[in-house]
């Protein structure tokens, strides 16, 4: 059943995949020939593994093929409460069993997730998985608001465009196919580099290690810059609403004062000087 669903999986992109397909290498298992291999979106994927039908996803994959998993649905239920992700394989027609994939949690997710609620932000859990599953990791993460669970790839694109509808600013992150919609349509889409192509393409931003700290500090650094280019700008227009009115002889009728050519170019190398070295300062930013 595993090399079954490895030699199908080996040619999706999506992360939990790839975690198949490694298993049924450590076990070195022999992988069969692969014909029509397809993808269904938020359902699973497909395929002919030497001349037998082959499909792996979720109970509603099973539903499509007309394959009863209900002998399946206790042991998928209690993997789903310990916090994995549950497949499903059938082969020729009938349910060959169950793959659980259960993804540790990193201590650096829990440490990132209470640093965004402590800065204000609202935490919103978006997934394809089932529902013990999303609450199982949501427990173990702690700090999420809202849970969905058992989301297609338009679901979670639907609920980002809710969110804004009232007027919030959407930031998303996430690594598979599914979730490339979603990144589209959030105002910011963060997506992890340990992701699929098609999620990064889709993202405004990509964390190199797939890390959530590195979202925390991409936001501190983003609030930092706009910062300095605040104070830049303030720094430009002292120079400027200074220097521009005495060289333009503001104070000549009175004082009979000029701006020397020498002083307003030295005046422009200073504010120069001035602009890039407190740009500068964001090197020693502490985020």
């Amino acid at each position: 059943m595993l090399a079954a669903a490895a030699a199908v999986e080996g040619q999706s992109e999506h992360p939990l995949a790839a975690a198949i397909l490694r298993a049924a290498q450590d076990a070195k298992l022999k992988l069969g020939s692969l014909a029509q291999f397809a993808s269904q979106t938020g359902l699973g994927v497909s395929g002919h593994v030497d001349g037998k039908a082959v499909v792996v996803g979720n109970a509603a994959q099973m539903h499509r093929i007309g394959v009863d998993a209900g002998s399946l649905a206790e042991a998928a239920e209690r993997y789903r409460r310990d916090g994995a992700g549950v497949m499903l394989v059938a082969i020729a027609g009938k349910p060959a069993g169950l793959i659980a994939v259960a993804d540790p949690i990193r201590d650096s997710a829990r440490d990132a997730i209470a640093a965004l609620k402590a800065e204000g932000l609202r935490i919103v859990m978006l997934t394809g998985d089932a529902e013990a599953t999303a609450q199982a990791v949501s427990t173990a993460i702690g700090g999420i608001d809202e849970v969905h669970a058992g989301l297609k790839p338009e679901d979670k694109a639907r609920i980002i465009g809710e969110l804004q509808a009232k007027g919030a600013k959407v930031a998303m992150a996430g690594d598979g196919i599914n979730d490339a919609p979603a990144l589209a349509a959030a105002d910011v889409g963060v997506a992890m580099g340990t992701g699929t192509d098609v999620a990064i393409e889709s993202a405004g931003m990509t964390l190199t290690k797939g890390d959530l700290a590195a979202m925390v500090r991409a936001r501190r650094l983003a609030r930092a810059t706009m910062r300095n280019i605040r104070q830049n700008l303030f720094f430009s227009f002292v120079f400027n609403g200074i220097g521009v009115p005495i060289a333009a002889g503001v104070l000549y009728p009175v004082t009979g004062l000029l701006l020397s050519p020498m002083i307003a170019g030295a005046a422009m190398a200073l504010s120069s000087f001035t602009v890039v070295t407190n740009a500068l300062r964001l090197n020693r930013a502490k985020l």
